[in-house]
């Protein structure tokens, strides 16, 4: 290989890894979106190392300190049986977090899967999925949660059940729509010509280009999940006692807000942040990989 091949190949290269890296560098120049990746990151960090910062066993009972006012020993007091807040709140994040994290992947999983099968077949089985989609999206979905916890019981694993079997929905109309767009072009025809089988050209072909906007939709409505998992369990449908969830930790609070308004203000803080983090960070992502979605919200 001459030089010249040789300076081109490495210039070529430089420019691909420059490619790859600018929407990295344009997300992190973007104040707001990093403002909620640190958020995020600093509450993720905290729901997993939370053993380890919790200053006290967040379900320990003792009587004769409860409602305690924030002191050196309990730098956010104490609830009305003696538990120490801090140490509810950063167990809580594992819950309230984890739970919502997860139900999220598991939603998006499904509508993705279905919106998918749905756009690329079409006729009936478009039109069956899209008629239970338009059935599911027709009433508020807290309505739907409260009407399935109701039947199986009150309970952190039959919230996760409610949140998959409900919100999946609004998924798969946003993977069908984007399915439609695509499965006609010329790539698609290309390989369909050569003899591709329907699962691979869904899988290698028209899924890697249409999950940029499945992604910026689950980081955004994450939030959403935050706070329909706080409003069950405010509720008492969510994480049963002793287990502290801040909408459970709220749910408690609410009657001892005249005495120590702490037990209400600092889950609800937690949550707020939560919920901005992953707002802000949402929109980078839109930014990022849906510009054009990003300048029609403008």
């Amino acid at each position: 290989m001459t030089a010249a091949a040789t300076v081109t190949a490495s210039a070529d290269e430089t420019v691909d890894r420059s490619d790859r890296l600018h929407p990295l560098k344009q997300f992190v120049s973007d104040r707001l979106a990093a403002t909620g990746l640190v958020i995020v990151l600093l509450l993720t960090l905290a729901a997993v190392f939370a053993p380890l910062l919790a200053p006290h066993d967040p379900t320990v009972i003792d009587p004769l300190r409860s409602l305690e006012h924030p002191s050196g020993d309990h730098l956010l007091g104490t609830d009305e049986l003696g538990r120490d807040v801090l140490s509810r709140l950063l167990v809580g994040a594992r819950w309230s977090l984890g739970i919502a994290a997860l139900a999220t992947l598991c939603v998006m999983t499904v509508g993705t899967l279905i919106g998918l099968v749905a756009g690329y077949l079409g006729g009936w089985v478009d039109a069956l999925v899209m008629r239970v989609v338009d059935a599911l999206l027709a009433l508020p979905n807290l309505l739907l949660y409260l009407a399935i916890i109701g039947t199986l019981g009150p309970g952190i694993r039959n919230v996760f059940i409610a949140l998959v079997a409900i919100s999946w929905a609004s998924y798969a109309r946003v993977m069908r729509g984007l399915v439609l767009s695509v499965r006609e072009r010329a790539f698609v025809r290309a390989s369909r010509s050569l003899g591709a089988g329907n699962g691979r050209l869904m899988m290698r072909h028209i899924f890697p280009n249409v999950i940029s906007p499945i992604v910026v939709l689950a980081t955004l409505q994450l939030g959403g999940t935050i706070l329909a998992l706080a409003a069950l369990g405010f509720f008492g449908l969510g994480a049963q006692p002793p287990t502290p969830e801040w909408g459970t930790m709220i749910n408690q609070g609410r009657l001892f807000l005249q005495t120590n308004p702490g037990l209400m203000v600092y889950p609800g803080i937690a949550i707020s942040l939560a919920v901005l983090g992953f707002n802000l960070m949402g929109d980078g992502l839109r930014d990022v990989l849906d510009p054009q979605l990003a300048r029609q919200s403008r």
